[in-house]
């Protein structure tokens, strides 16, 4: 569910570094200090601990599995050069996407997946349909279900450390998909909260790894969403901030491709 907010991060490894005093071979008369303990070494929690947090604290599994779409609504800017838009995003179950994002001076981009099929239509590149790892990729990150069912959908999920995270202490996991790429997503300490991800996607122009930041969850509903993303993909990067989420309004046909792309499927 609502995967257009799974994007990832860069991570700070923190290296402890123990320093060990060893005795004094100088002759004196003063007795040899007391050995010291060595300190606690904080136990790292469970990836299903941290990530079954997560869910709880943003309304819980019951709120969320009584949910079968989402739509979205938010302005987006790209810092670097000044350039805005608007985007508008429909998930439903059980994996139908669609994004719509219209940039000034450069007109709509719109990328959807209505089950079957993954496409995408720019004024770059026109209508185009993704095959191969791309699609696969593509139905993988469109479950709308997707955090409620990561044990299936991933071959294996783990804590690696508690690092600092956008300026925040968070916990790094590591999803390991069945096709073999790794997934990374942060957790903050404090609040439980998904804080963001780091993920490589095959693309038309190759394999892209994108870093994202979320933050400043709000209530719609009976749910918490987060309403700032930052993402950044090949040194660039783009702000977007969701200012409407309405459930369970978005009608099926939503998700049909539109004729550039029928003409295309074979």
């Amino acid at each position: 569910m609502f995967a257009f907010f799974r994007r990832p991060r860069r991570a700070l490894a923190a290296l402890a570094v123990l320093a060990f005093a060893g005795p004094s071979y100088a002759q004196s008369t003063a007795p040899a200090p007391a050995p010291q303990a060595a300190p606690a070494v904080e136990s790292l929690p469970l990836a299903k601990t941290v990530i079954d947090r997560h869910i709880e604290a943003i309304g819980g599994r019951k709120a969320l599995a009584a949910l079968n779409s989402i739509h979205t609504v938010g302005a987006l800017t790209i810092p670097a050069n000044g350039m805005t838009g608007t985007i508008e995003v429909f998930a439903a179950r059980p994996n139908k996407m669609l994004a719509k994002t219209t940039i000034a001076g450069i007109g709509e981009i719109s990328e959807g997946f209505d089950g079957t099929h993954s496409w995408s239509i720019s004024p770059m590149t026109g209508p185009m349909l993704a095959t191969g790892e791309e699609l696969t990729q593509k139905a993988f990150d469109a479950d709308f279900d997707g955090p409620l069912t990561l044990a299936s959908r991933y071959q294996s999920i783990k804590t690696l450390e508690k690092t600092t995270f956008d300026g925040r202490p968070c916990y790094k996991l590591s999803l390991t998909r069945k096709d073999g790429g790794e997934d990374i997503e942060f957790y903050d300490v404090a609040s439980g909260l998904k804080a963001g991800g780091i993920v490589s996607r095959k693309s038309p122009m190759g394999s892209v790894t994108a870093t994202s930041t979320i933050s400043e969850y709000k209530k719609f509903g009976d749910v918490m969403q987060p309403t700032v993303l930052k993402q950044s993909t090949t040194g660039v990067e783009i702000v977007t901030t969701f200012t409407t989420v309405e459930y369970d309004k978005v009608a099926p046909e939503t998700f049909d491709p539109p004729a550039a792309i029928k003409a295309l499927i074979k």
